[in-house]
């Protein structure tokens, strides 16, 4: 038997979809703890549920609590978010669990502004976490629910924008229900994965289609807006694939701020000249301009990067250079036990670059 929903009829014919069509088996919801809530909320911000699963499933059986999180190394966790990509947020996670040992006895607080003011977590993120985990009353606004609400209500313009977003908190807020708010926060992430879809959103299955001013004007194509368009930077680099006699990759790590921060990737030069100084100051035996392989096309969030793979085999550290904090030569075997960029990590696991074969080789990872 059906729970007892609100009178409000945007959260009850939600709630009553939820129940029959919404995902009651997502790994995070056996059993909904605030630790695990809060680790799914960060997963999702920049990931689809189908990715985030088993990366979510390995993590929580790598580091099971919030203590254990906050204890391990960041090489630990940088390795168990690998692949998964924009990798700030497990080091503000990593940053935030260690807040809470030291401000908060070891648990997440179950306070609106004392979770935002944690790294890595917002409004909508601290908001998801109280109503999943405890049940409390608040309003989430991630961009499932601004295309939802964005639709509903006709609200042009830009979600992103300030008075935008204005608009469109204030109706969240007020399409709260008084119970099952944990229900009725996943039944709104999962109406704007599963039915209201940016392209072709299945509006003959949605509960809400006879209220909805996109459906009912003709507007759905064009809302919510789309976000201005402004020209995406493009920049090249050459990464140098080095290995030793014994077959060792040589790793740099990644300074702590910046892209692809505190990662262990190859060695990184941004033209010719960089490329033959690195080689000049740390390395015996790389004759030549190595073997080229074939460009790697990444894309972030805020511009485009080709990188130029060149190998070079059976070379060695110069005398004065050894393995240090920064630098080491890496068996295959134990590449999985590092954080590393996914195009990285697949050009030294498979020998070719990621997008070889896309139709989108600038995808996002």
């Amino acid at each position: 038997m059906k729970a007892n929903v609100t009178a409000d009829s945007f959260a009850s014919r939600l709630l009553h979809w939820f129940d029959d069509h919404g995902r009651h088996d997502l790994p995070w919801q056996h059993p909904r703890s605030p630790y695990r809530v809060w680790l799914s909320e960060v997963m999702l911000q920049q990931t689809q549920v189908k990715t985030a699963a088993p990366y979510f499933e390995r993590f929580v059986a790598a580091l099971p609590s919030l203590q254990a999180l906050a204890a391990a190394p960041m090489d630990d966790v940088l390795a168990l978010w690998s692949g998964l990509g924009y990798y700030s947020r497990a080091r503000n996670l990593h940053r935030a669990a260690q807040e809470c040992m030291s401000a908060h006895a070891g648990e997440l607080p179950r306070d609106l502004d004392a979770l935002v003011a944690l790294p890595g977590i917002g409004r909508s993120t601290a908001a998801a976490i109280l109503a999943q985990a405890w049940g409390d009353r608040h309003a989430i606004l991630d961009g499932n629910v601004k295309r939802v609400l964005a639709r509903f209500h006709g609200v042009g313009g830009w979600p992103g924008s300030p008075a935008v977003e204005r608009q469109l908190w204030a109706f969240a807020e007020q399409h709260r229900p008084h119970d099952r708010l944990a229900d009725y926060t996943q039944a709104q992430m999962d109406l704007g994965a599963t039915i209201c879809t940016r392209a072709r959103p299945s509006c003959g299955s949605c509960p809400l289609s006879a209220g909805c001013a996109a459906y009912l004007h003709g507007r759905t194509a064009e809302l919510p807006t789309r976000k201005p368009a402004k020209a995406v930077p493009h920049r090249q680099a050459w990464i140098m694939w080095l290995e030793d006699d014994h077959g060792r990759v040589l790793l740099q790590k990644r300074p702590p701020v910046g892209i692809w921060a505190s990662l262990w990737t190859l060695p990184q030069a941004d033209d010719d000249t960089a490329v033959a100084d690195f080689l000049r100051a740390h390395i015996d035996g790389a004759n030549g301009d190595g073997e080229l392989l074939p460009l790697i096309a990444h894309a972030f969030s805020h511009y485009k990067l080709d990188l130029l793979p060149r190998r070079w085999r059976g070379v060695a550290l110069r005398s004065a250079v050894q393995d240090n904090d920064h630098l080491r030569w890496v068996a295959p075997a134990d590449l999985a036990t590092l954080g590393m960029p996914a195009p990285i990590r697949r050009l030294l696991e498979c020998g070719r670059p990621l997008h070889e074969e896309s139709d989108d080789p600038y995808r996002l990872l």
